[in-house]
């Protein structure tokens, strides 16, 4: 049964999204702030997903996914937050949220979008049945199938399960300029309901772990008005 985490201060919300996800089958575990959000989380509880709202007493979401996303790059994690600042859902995403979504949401929704997310981290579980060759090669890069890791010159870096999707379908599609829709459709899924501004946001991120210099990519190179194109 996969293991959700909600954090959320508001009692009355927090039980409706837990109690829906449980209806859902999802083992839930709930938190009110993010201190006791803490106190239950560790690499070995295992959880899937964290569902974290923004403003919370004390430390805030943001505070709590940088804290969460340094213990372990495989978790899922979705902010709720009743902001609907652009600039709050790009803070999100570029510290290491997966998902942005702003309340007032459905619970259809909310599903919909914890279920894309299992469906995602639970590919690292496949990964435990390799292809034959155990890597994928491209230039002076490796991504590796098992461990879900991608190396540089034999340097590991760690990537979330998003960013390692990406760069599986980069490495796939060497030289080809890949459509941001496509980007989408194949990590996120075809019913996601998001904005497609989260591909631009986890590119930036991925660019900050891989390229020497950031802010004139030579590897992931924009294809203006259209996506990315991957160079080795």
């Amino acid at each position: 049964m996969r293991k959700i985490l909600v954090v959320e201060d508001e009692d009355a919300i927090r039980e409706v999204i837990a109690l829906n996800l449980r209806n859902a089958g999802y083992d839930v575990t709930e938190a009110a702030s993010a201190e006791q959000a803490l106190a239950v989380f560790s690499p070995a509880a295992c959880f899937d997903v964290a569902l974290l709202d923004i403003m919370l007493p004390g430390m805030n979401g943001f505070s709590l996914c940088e804290s969460l996303r340094r213990d372990s790059a495989t978790i899922g994690i979705i902010m709720l937050s009743a902001k609907t600042l652009e600039s709050d859902k790009i803070r999100g995403l570029s510290i290491g949220a997966d998902d942005y979504m702003t309340k007032p949401f459905s619970v259809s929704e909310l599903l919909a979008r914890v279920g894309a997310l299992v469906r995602r981290v639970g590919r690292q579980d496949a990964a435990d049945t390799p292809a034959p060759e155990g890597r994928i090669l491209s230039g002076a890069f490796a991504l590796d199938l098992k461990s879900r890791m991608l190396y540089k010159d034999d340097r590991p870096i760690d990537l979330t399960q998003v960013e390692f999707q990406i760069m599986e379908l980069f490495f796939t599609s060497p030289g080809a300029a890949v459509a941001r829709d496509k980007i989408l459709e194949r990590v996120w899924g075809e019913k996601y309901f998001g904005d497609v501004k989260i591909v631009d946001v986890n590119i930036r991120r991925l660019r900050m772990k891989i390229e020497d210099e950031p802010s004139a990519p030579r590897h992931i190179v924009t294809v203006w008005g259209y996506g990315y194109r991957w160079n080795a």
